[in-house]
């Protein structure tokens, strides 16, 4: 449960200090006093939205921290475990919020993200506004306290997801379809682009070489001529090759006689063998230019087609082969559109059973859940002084199309009086009956399993009289299994309190204080008869604020 709660340059809180009980706590005070302020500060350090707004002027930042102790062997503990974020039988969270409007949070003295504040505040407050009641107006809110009370919150989200994935693949397989007409004009240019390859019966071998061979053939006569000199000079009878020879014959008689020859004798021997291969090489050389003499007018015309072909893909003569092989993937990659298509709608087809597999066993659950909750609610509604009245969770099932949070529409239908038809809420109930019949929901909704505090806000907005008293001993009945934090307005309500809180304003040199009080039972009996008489207060008004406390006792 909630033990101490610390405000620090929070809107109009410089410094508070805030001890709490177990069992029921009243806030009261006058209004515009601030008794807001309280509350946003729990839903704050709980993980609620900030903004730089809710700095005090003047302060470089505000914070809150709230003290929380803990059974052992909870859920919560398992969780701040998982997180290495244990700390024994208590849970401190902490929120700093600074004038720019960032803000950090704790807990335990961890920094974390907002995220896991928010998350680990869910596990240990839980929050009934004053405006809950509008809410119920919004059709959207009926599902959300359906799964709420069902605990099928991560069933729907499950559905969901399913039908994310769903409509992500129709999408796309609406999108190959609407481009189908496209798709085989591009086909078609592809495949007229690659047969004229294909047709150009090109290797890479040619590709490379092919401007190297025209150069060769258009001066062939010209290079025959050369060659056949060059091996002339090199292989005639007084050419280089026999001068070599002759004089290796010779070095090698010599070294005989000194032996320093042999080096020579060495470097003329490779000498001779090099001018020997060259002579082959040029030879053979030769007598494949020769061929290509004649061959000038052919290979001119192979380069033309090549450059041609090279001119409408965009590459060099090189390149050709290359772009054949991309043209060839992107007609495979057309061509298997109809089989993508084919392989997305069996996907598609898989999550549409996903879909109603698991949404007929969350709408199975919501049906349950529904008639357990209307008849709660029901049953509450009578207590508060609306005899004859009924409220119902109208589950409407639709399989017509695969849709977000189910397959059915939830809206709460009520009646107000014996006799009349169930209608919707906003048809039948006036703003009175509408904040008993959220506070109903907020008591049988409150998740008592997993948060030991609870919050209520104003809850009883609208109300007064027998009703009123009702109220106060059905929040103190609850505060029996844990512990109630009600700001309240009415002094049926605030008499039933065990711990009772007043919130008071100040100013002071041209400042705003707010400040909250435990009140000693004098305190406590001239507050509540403050309440039932106003800013006067008479004997009587005190005798029957005292009476009013010791009957709930």
């Amino acid at each position: 449960m909630l033990e101490h709660l610390h405000v620090k340059n929070l809107v109009v809180v410089e410094d508070l200090s805030i001890e709490f009980k177990s069992g029921m706590t009243v806030v009261t005070g006058e209004t515009g006093a601030g008794k807001s302020i309280l509350i946003q500060a729990l839903s704050l350090v709980a993980g609620g939205r900030s903004d730089s707004s809710l700095v005090r002027k003047g302060a470089s930042k505000a914070e809150i921290v709230a003290t929380f102790s803990l059974n052992l062997g909870t859920e919560l503990q398992t969780f701040l475990e998982g997180l290495d974020l244990e700390n024994k039988s208590e849970c401190i969270l902490r929120r700093v919020i600074a004038s720019d409007g960032k803000s950090r949070s704790y807990v335990n003295g961890s920094n974390v993200p907002l995220s896991t504040l928010k998350d680990i505040g869910s596990f240990l407050i839980d929050m009934h506004g004053q405006n809950e009641h509008q809410l119920l107006l919004r059709a959207n809110h009926h599902r959300l306290l359906l799964d709420d009370y069902a605990g099928t919150q991560k069933q729907c989200e499950e559905v969901n997801n399913i039908v994310n994935n769903y409509q992500a693949v129709k999408n796309e397989v609406e999108d190959l379809q609407n481009n189908n007409s496209l798709l085989a004009a591009q086909k078609e240019l592809i495949t007229h682009q690659l047969n004229e390859l294909i047709q150009a019966e090109m290797t890479q071998d040619e590709l490379d070489n092919i401007e190297d061979d025209y150069k060769v053939s258009t001066n062939a006569s010209e290079l025959v001529e050369k060659i056949s000199k060059i091996i002339d000079s090199l292989d005639n009878e007084s050419g280089v090759n026999n001068v070599l020879i002759e004089s290796e014959n010779i070095i090698n008689q010599s070294k005989e006689l000194d032996s320093r020859l042999d080096t020579i004798h060495s470097l003329l021997a490779s000498a001779q063998l090099q001018v020997q291969e060259g002579i082959y090489d040029l030879t053979d050389y030769l007598g494949k230019i020769s061929s290509q003499e004649d061959n000038s007018v052919q290979l001119s015309s192979r380069i033309n087609e090549l450059h041609g072909l090279g001119r409408k893909h965009n590459c060099q003569i090189q390149g050709l082969l290359e772009a054949q092989s991309a043209l060839q993937e992107n007609l495979n990659m057309l061509g298997s559109s109809s089989d993508k298509i084919d392989e997305l709608l069996l996907a598609q087809s898989k999550f549409e059973k996903e879909y109603y597999a698991k949404s007929k066993l969350l709408s199975a659950e919501r049906v349950i859940a529904g008639k357990s909750l209307s008849k709660e609610v029901t049953s509450l509604m009578q207590k508060l002084g609306m005899p004859g009245s009924e409220i119902t969770f109208s589950i409407n099932s639709s399989e017509g199309s695969v849709r977000l949070n189910g397959m059915e529409e939830i809206i709460i239908l009520t009646k107000t009086n014996a006799g009349q038809d169930f209608k919707p809420l906003g048809k039948v109930a006036s703003g009175g009956e509408l904040s008993r019949i959220s506070l109903a929901l907020s008591v049988v909704t409150s998740k008592t399993e997993l948060t030991p505090s609870v919050v209520f806000d104003e809850v009883d907005v609208g109300i007064s009289g027998s009703v009123a008293e009702i109220i106060g001993q059905m929040l103190k009945k609850l505060s029996n299994r844990y512990q109630i934090i009600c700001v309240t307005h009415l002094a049926q309500v605030a008499a039933q309190g065990q711990d009772h809180m007043k919130v008071v304003k100040t100013q002071k040199n041209g400042s705003t204080f707010t400040q909250v009080a435990s009140l000693s039972p004098k305190e406590r009996t001239d507050e509540v008869a403050r309440i039932l008489g106003g800013i006067t207060i008479s004997d009587k008004t005190r005798i029957a604020a005292e009476e009013m406390i010791n009957s709930s006792s």
